[in-house]
């Protein structure tokens, strides 16, 4: 009774001290030791009928790797789940794992699930310091050639998958560092940047070409591509383009999108100006639109970088926030308010044309609307004013049209996304597959990895046997 009763008792992750980490970059969660993750895995009750597995977007074998861990074959460990997951630190880090594999968990029925996310990235984490660099085997040369265009974490699963069968791959980035949204989006305190590269050193040991620098749809069309003498062309761009609200004032300095603050502060390193040459506009009194993971990231970089006070400022009450619960539960011991059933309806600025405040009104919520959540609706009367100083946009992101514009042959839905055949990527055009947020616009990680890994199977077969 006493041994059931300490299995059922979660091993919590060791963390950085809100007070501290309110005020620097480094990494939030400080890891499990071989003991910790040891005993967290000897909960798991190894089911006959893994719904742990059924809940993970690339089928992870999650019973076999954690069984491995319990027996302190930690090397064995890492090889399963890089048979399913080319990117286990990215995602032990970053995934919901609480509404997928660990939502699945048996264990949830009478208490806490099964930590898969944190054990699956104490594995990448132990091989990355302490593992032989040994690589998996690969398929033999097919002297196919595969271009992949877009490195984040569709892409990267794309490539993976595709070297291992044996063809030859190339992964084009349009920015200066490949990794994709996993380092212009993601922060290096939720996701140090190191790891990212390590993830994608892997792929390049494993002998996946990368070149950085490469605007597909401009430096280079796909047309081009197949002319260049490659077999197919996966499209794993992202949906990267800006969302504002369209209201009164949004030219105001000092008003900017999520996808810019978080590119100059990530990507660009601006945290750590002057020593670095790439500037962020920095503000005391800050206010986040929004309530997913990227208004959480946003407003906890904004508190990094010295704000005084940070808000999140939305439309809807706290149980349609749609951030993971852990990223507001992180926020919230940093500082950061949430006002919530709040709607901003014009920006104020002052004769310099700087942004000094918001007018904001008092919603409530009535009924359901379309995507199944209640629908604010505004109090009649109840306008005040919010005074701020900076404010960041993160009310969602669309698809950015540069590439689509240049192959005038793929369909796109009216808001113009690719359309694929759901099961396999493939595109209305012979050769070209795509996946991940161009494709059903801004998700998570590992759902994109889903779509790489439903992509790379259908391109090996195309490759193998045609359309």
């Amino acid at each position: 009774m006493a041994e059931q009763k300490a299995k059922s008792v979660r091993m919590p992750m060791p963390e950085q001290d809100p007070s501290v980490r309110r005020r620097n970059f480094e990494e939030v969660p400080t890891g499990y030791t071989p003991a910790m993750a040891q005993e967290e895995a000897a909960r798991c009750l190894q089911c006959k009928k893994p719904g742990c597995v059924e809940g993970c977007p690339v089928g992870v074998d999650i019973p076999g790797f954690i069984r491995l861990v319990t027996q302190g074959d930690l090397t064995a460990a890492i090889r399963l789940i890089w048979s399913r997951n080319a990117l286990p630190a990215v995602c032990g880090r970053v995934c919901p794992q609480e509404i997928q594999c660990e939502g699945k968990c048996i264990l949830t029925k009478k208490g806490a699930p099964v930590a898969i996310g944190n054990l699956e990235r104490f594995c990448a984490d132990y091989e990355r310091v302490y593992g032989t660099g040994a690589l998996p085997p690969k398929a033999a040369p097919t002297a196919k050639r595969v271009a992949v265009v877009g490195s984040g974490p569709a892409g990267l699963t794309v490539a993976g998958d595709l070297i291992l069968k044996g063809h030859s791959v190339t992964v084009m980035e349009a920015f200066h560092k490949p990794g994709g949204v996993l380092v212009y989006g993601i922060p290096e305190f939720r996701l140090p940047k190191a790891i990212v590269a390590q993830e994608v050193d892997f792929l390049r040991r494993l002998g996946v070409e990368v070149d950085c620098n490469m605007v597909v749809g401009r430096t280079v069309s796909i047309d081009e591509l197949f002319a260049q003498g490659y077999d197919a062309v996966f499209l794993g761009v992202g949906a990267g383009l800006p969302r504002f609200l369209g209201i009164p004032g949004e030219n105001l300095i000092g008003i900017l999108s999520a996808n810019e603050y978080l590119t100059r502060t990530n990507l660009m390193q601006a945290y750590k100006f002057p020593e670095v040459d790439t500037p962020v506009p920095r503000g005391r009194n800050v206010t986040v639109l929004g309530a997913g993971n990227v208004a959480m990231d946003s407003a906890r970089t904004a508190m990094r970088l010295g704000a005084d006070k940070v808000r999140i400022v939305y439309r809807r009450s706290r149980e349609e926030m749609p951030a993971r619960a852990a990223e507001i539960h992180h926020a919230e011991e940093e500082g950061i308010e949430l006002m919530l059933l709040t709607n901003p309806i014009r920006y104020i600025g002052d004769e310099r044309g700087r942004v000094t405040g918001m007018q904001c009104l008092k919603m409530v919520l009535g009924e359901p609307d379309a995507s199944g959540r209640r629908r604010p609706e505004p109090i009649a009367g109840s306008e005040f004013e919010l005074q701020t100083d900076l404010v960041i946009v993160a009310v969602g992101s669309g698809a950015n049209p540069l590439l689509t514009r240049s192959t005038p042959d793929l369909v796109l839905n009216k808001r113009g996304y690719i359309v694929t055949e759901p099961e396999t990527g493939k595109t209305t055009q012979k050769g070209i597959w795509a996946g991940g947020d161009i494709v059903t616009g801004a998700a998570t990680v590992i759902l994109a990895m889903g779509a790489g890994r439903a992509a790379a199977d259908s391109i090996h077969k195309y490759l193998e046997w045609g359309w």
